[in-house]
């Protein structure tokens, strides 16, 4: 009678442990930006909301996210403690770098967030507006230099579809890329381009600070909270989203993915993680399994359509 309770109180610990996994996530990006934000606050979440024990998080930069997908795809390969974050700015750089590797090369897991591009200049600068920015931008579209995320990214892409929208040629604008947000963020700040785009929440602080001017946000409606008209309120008829999600390493079972899954369901419905949402001002756009997966599929073919109407893919 010992022996059996004794059993069975060693088989119910084998069969719940503390923690499902500890995990390493991938920003594919520099210290500062979107991505490294979002890993790091998935990293916060998971271990307070005791989801994992240990979680690492490891920064590989470099075009647009696709230098750190290849790594991941080819050294990750069956290991289900690994995972990788990325998101728009991905999709669209795996197309104009032409990478070998793409999305169909990892596991996804779920999107994650949303967030809205958002256009800012120096606050000594002499334009005030949206209307200033577009006027000198129709006068010399080459004159006007617009810092942001890597090549064929969502900032790229905005920057595009905002010289679309104003009746000028979008192969002509002058894009500087920048592979971190720290990066694009001091080269704003030093007047080095002429305005920045990027996602709000990665020029917030310098906004609140009074150290940038923020001209416009690239939602269909006002933002609560944000101190500023829509695009299409200012007269440029331009709507755009960010997204980002997070993804395992090729080469899985079903149980695995299955249970990395799970985590991120729990993570998602945790007040923790709600609670980032609210504070990094992310829209809450969680979508997993066969859902996310049929969803990413007509991004990419939607983002491929505007690369191409914009010049940035042949």
């Amino acid at each position: 009678m010992k022996h059996t309770f004794i059993a069975t109180i060693l088989a119910a610990a084998i069969a719940l442990p503390a923690y499902a996994a500890d995990y390493t996530i991938i920003a594919p990006a520099a210290p500062g930006g979107g991505w490294d934000q979002t890993a790091r606050s998935l990293q916060t979440a998971l271990q307070q909301e005791k989801i994992s024990g240990n979680v690492q998080v490891q920064n590989v930069p470099g075009a647009g996210g696709t230098i750190g997908l290849a790594q991941f795809s080819s050294q990750a390969a069956g290991n289900p403690n690994s995972l990788i974050v990325g998101g728009y700015v991905m999709v669209g750089a795996i197309l104009t770098n032409k990478s070998p590797v793409t999305l169909k090369d990892v596991t996804p897991i779920a999107r994650l967030t949303g967030e809205y591009e958002a256009v800012v200049v120096p606050a000594a600068s002499d334009i005030k507006t949206m209307a200033d920015l577009v006027a000198a931008l129709k006068k010399d579209p080459g004159a006007v230099s617009w810092g942001g995320g890597s090549a064929g990214g969502t900032d790229h892409i905005t920057v595009g579809l905002i010289a679309k929208a104003s009746r000028v040629d979008p192969t002509k604008i002058n894009y500087v890329a920048f592979s971190g947000g720290g990066e694009a963020l001091a080269a704003i700040l030093g007047s080095q381009v002429t305005a920045g785009v990027s996602s709000y929440s990665e020029f917030e602080s310098q906004v609140k600070a009074g150290t940038l001017r923020l001209l416009a946000v690239s939602s269909d409606k006002r933002i609560d909270g944000v101190d500023a008209p829509t695009l299409k309120e200012s007269g440029t008829d331009v709507s755009i989203q960010n997204w980002r999600m997070v993804a395992a390493a090729p080469g899985l079972s079903a149980e695995q993915v299955a249970a990395i899954t799970s985590d991120f369901e729990k993570l998602h419905g945790s007040a923790t993680w709600q609670e980032i949402l609210k504070t990094k001002g992310w829209a809450d756009t969680y979508l997993s399994g066969d859902a996310f997966k049929a969803q990413l599929e007509k991004d990419v073919a939607a983002t491929e359509g505007i690369l191409k109407e914009i010049g940035l893919v042949q």
